[in-house]
């Protein structure tokens, strides 16, 4: 299809008309943009101001509004051409035209353009931080949707050359069973002779979808915290824990070796320590792992984290890394194996204890860009209440849901989320799948900002983990 634009509108119009009606298949798209000066020759204008260009080079499309509506072709060689006035409008059915005209073009291509799109704009609000540098280039992923997608709003003036998807239509959500808890018994069956686990990632399934009893818990999260390789041996492994402990110990001595005038003059020190001690005393005192006083689980609590001071000097304590170590040391039940697997979340959530606290302002761009995608009219509520960047979610995301969730559900999730399965961030669908819980009532009740905040601190409670699973 020939397609015409001009900001002489009657001449575009006869000229769009005449056309429109007929089916051409062509090579090229031409762009007649004529311009009216008083007693000018038509035909001159419109040779000078004419363009052409093969549709296959056209990498996107701009559209703006300022009264009335106007076009600029972007091309792959990085060509801008000039803007096509509609001061009269027919804009839209302008690129219901090409549109057509491009599919048309090369089907094949145009279609699974369009659905590299919506793949990679869902992998980039679920992926971790680090793989950002392999974004797949513009040209690949800017292919016009239109049609395409039924369900697919375009905000075509949000962002210039690209089109910004703001909303998929993902129809019901299936009903989803979760399976039972994986046994000792099964585990075993995932062991070769000499203690190497096989087939790990359908047995990472079966964990993402039951997650584990707990008599296998001590063994497992060693794996899923990568303290133990899976595909070591048991001999490996026993060697691995001798080396880890003497250099576990090492650590320990060195602050348990400073004397009180040393500390005096170390300030750093001096204050870890006083904020250790805080926190000890008032983390899980409620588990019976960890009431009364003088308890040996609050005193190997604090050692730990003392030493993680000496492991991580820069980092040192900050409040919150109690709430990490103590599910993992409840488990445990070892001082060493706690932690070095400690350090391994450690490792995961880093960035949320730094002082920048990049990774918590990553993780909730994140999660408001998931959000808005999956649910625009909830997305929307929460923006017009002043919650659109979702900060009543920081504490869920900074200590994964630890004060939120009943102590045997944060073992039940976390366990889950060490998979690493669907997704890296699997987290943001668990907030997801929460704020999809309350949302209802969110919405009918009309709450502002501080009801919401009430809500992000109370709504998970009184649920069980296991109804937020299986919306996922």
């Amino acid at each position: 299809n020939i397609l015409c634009a001009c900001k002489s509108v009657n001449y575009v119009s006869d000229l769009y008309k005449s056309r429109r009606r007929k089916s051409l298949t062509v090579t090229e798209l031409i762009i007649y943009c004529h311009i009216v000066t008083g007693g000018s020759n038509h035909t001159n204008d419109r040779n000078r101001w004419a363009f052409s260009f093969n549709v296959c080079d056209l990498r996107s499309i701009t559209v703006k509004c300022e009264g009335w509506s106007y076009i600029t072709f972007h091309l792959k060689d990085g060509t801008a051409l000039p803007a096509i006035h509609f001061h009269q409008g027919g804009s839209t059915a302008f690129l219901d035209s090409l549109r057509k005209s491009k599919f048309k073009k090369d089907p094949y291509t145009t279609t699974l353009g369009g659905f590299s799109k919506v793949t990679n704009y869902l992998f980039d609000a679920f992926r971790a931080p680090e793989l950002e540098c392999h974004q797949r280039p513009a040209e690949e992923v800017a292919d016009l949707l239109g049609e395409l997608i039924p369900g697919l709003e375009i905000n075509q003036q949000e962002e210039p050359g690209f089109e910004v998807i703001t909303r998929l239509d993902l129809g019901p959500r299936p009903e989803v069973q979760r399976r039972g808890p994986v046994t000792m018994e099964e585990w075993a069956k995932y062991q070769d002779s000499e203690g190497r686990i096989t087939n790990v990632p359908h047995l990472k399934d079966l964990i993402l979808k039951g997650g584990l009893c707990h008599a296998l818990r001590r063994e497992a999260w060693k794996f899923l915290l990568c303290y133990f390789p899976w595909n070591s041996t048991h001999e490996e492994r026993k060697l691995l824990q001798k080396r880890k402990t003497d250099e576990y110990f090492r650590m320990k001595l060195q602050w348990k070796s400073v004397s009180e005038e040393q500390e005096r003059r170390n300030s750093r020190l001096r204050d870890y320590r006083s904020l250790i001690e805080k926190d000890v005393n008032r983390t899980d005192r409620n588990n019976k792992f960890y009431e009364g006083l003088d308890n040996p689980g609050l005193i190997l609590l604090h050692d730990i984290l003392m030493t993680y001071c000496m492991y991580d000097f820069d980092l040192g304590y900050v409040q919150g890394m109690s709430d990490l170590l103590s599910p993992i040391l409840f488990v445990m039940e070892n001082e060493v194996d706690a932690f070095w697997c400690f350090v391994s979340f450690m490792d995961e959530v880093h960035e949320n204890f730094e002082e920048q606290m990049q990774g918590m302002k990553t993780q909730l761009i994140q999660l408001s860009t998931l959000l808005r995608l999956l649910d625009l009219a909830f997305w929307n509520y929460l923006e017009a209440q002043d919650s659109g960047y979702l900060y009543f979610c920081f504490r869920w995301l900074l200590i994964r849901f630890k004060r939120e969730l009943h102590f045997q559900d944060v073992l039940r999730l976390w366990e889950v989320m060490w998979t690493r399965l669907p997704c890296q961030n699997f987290h943001l669908l668990v907030c997801c799948a929460i704020l999809d819980s309350e949302k209802q009532k969110i919405m009918d009740r009309k709450y502002g900002f501080n009801e919401i905040l009430k809500v992000s601190i109370n709504c998970i409670l009184h649920t069980s983990i296991q109804s937020f699973l299986i919306k996922i």
